[in-house]
């Protein structure tokens, strides 16, 4: 039995190296489920192992989140999951499979229950967006009545940090790139929009704030936003939640702000949360979809023959909302 798949076998860029065709589909191991996929998810994590990430194996199925219907169990797996409309965690991470093909197996455990009312579009994006805002947002502690500094509003992660924020009672600035995006992060609930393009955002956010800074940030760029944190931007004895950052890798530091201001430093991977904080972070996250919580923005919609096309969208970041393929079956 075979499937279609999209695969690479070297690193490079998205019209060099990645192909579509035919692989054998997989059969699930004890403690496996199989997942016949409907939707996979592509991010910027997505980009960068492709292009830079040494592989491990002959070659690589891309993308950890995606979403579908479990048609087959592994030895130890209750058969009445057959049928279940779920979403994937870490489906790529660590192993060489992941969702950019008609079928995935992986632990079943990371096969999240989808609720009916959710699309699998909308499962496609909670592995990595969904699980990083709530991290951040958990991490960040109680913000209700506090001003957050939300790096990034409209992306992927930060549209749905922004509305976790609002659920929990925060006054929310985010910093965007354009109007257009300015406009998607309020949609969400931001409160005020500072174009760091533009704009001097200690300045502006110093203003927002009556000059005191804000109570916490949740950060995407920590090479850019700690340099901000020295000048101020964060009030003394804020928090500081990090989960990603531009180059360099090797990032200066200016202690004395941090030591005086009191200055809090959290950092994390979505991909290796402590098994308490997944739990939390999964239940939670299920909470808010079966509530019907949270707005959900597909950017666009690619095929699997159009992976290529998915993979320079999200290269080039000018896609407002979250980048999908969608599998027929």
């Amino acid at each position: 039995m075979r499937m279609k798949a999209a695969w690479y076998e070297r690193n490079g860029s998205a019209a060099e190296v990645m192909r579509v065709g035919e692989q054998p589909t997989p059969v699930p191991q004890a403690g496996e489920v199989r997942v016949a996929l409907h939707c996979s998810g592509v991010n910027p994590s997505d980009v960068k192992s492709r292009m830079a990430r040494p592989l491990g194996d002959p070659l690589i199925i891309p993308h950890s989140d995606g979403a579908g219907v479990i048609d087959a169990v592994g030895e130890g797996v209750d058969t009445s999951r057959i049928g279940e409309r779920v979403w994937t965690w870490n489906a790529q991470w660590q192993r060489p499979f992941g969702t950019a093909a008609e079928f995935v197996c992986l632990p079943a455990a990371q096969a999240v229950v989808l609720p009916d009312a959710v699309s699998f579009q909308a499962g496609a994006c909670m592995g990595i967006p969904g699980l990083t805002a709530l991290q951040a947002v958990h991490l960040a502690g109680d913000v209700h009545g506090k001003t957050v500094l939300v790096i990034g509003a409209s992306s992927a992660v930060g549209h749905y940090v922004t509305q976790m924020l609002k659920h929990a009672g925060a006054t929310v600035i985010g910093t965007v790139g354009s109007e257009a995006k300015a406009a998607h992060a309020q949609a969400a609930g931001a409160d005020h929009c500072v174009f760091y393009k533009t704009e001097d955002v200690v300045a502006r956010v110093k203003e927002l704030t009556g000059g005191t800074g804000v109570d916490t940030i949740i950060d995407m760029d920590f090479s850019t936003t700690i340099q901000w944190v020295a000048q101020g931007v964060l009030r003394p004895h804020g928090h500081l939640v990090c989960y990603g950052s531009n180059p360099p890798a090797d990032i200066p530091v200016s202690f004395r702000p941090l030591l005086f201001g009191s200055i809090r430093l959290s950092f994390f991977l979505v991909y290796d949360l402590s098994p308490a904080d997944r739990q939390h972070c999964l239940s939670r996250l299920n909470q808010m979809l079966e509530n019907q919580q949270l707005v959900h923005s597909i950017g666009a919609a690619f095929t699997l023959d159009q992976v290529v096309q998915a993979h320079e969208a999200v290269e080039m970041g000018k896609t407002i909302g979250n980048v999908v393929i969608t599998i027929p079956h």
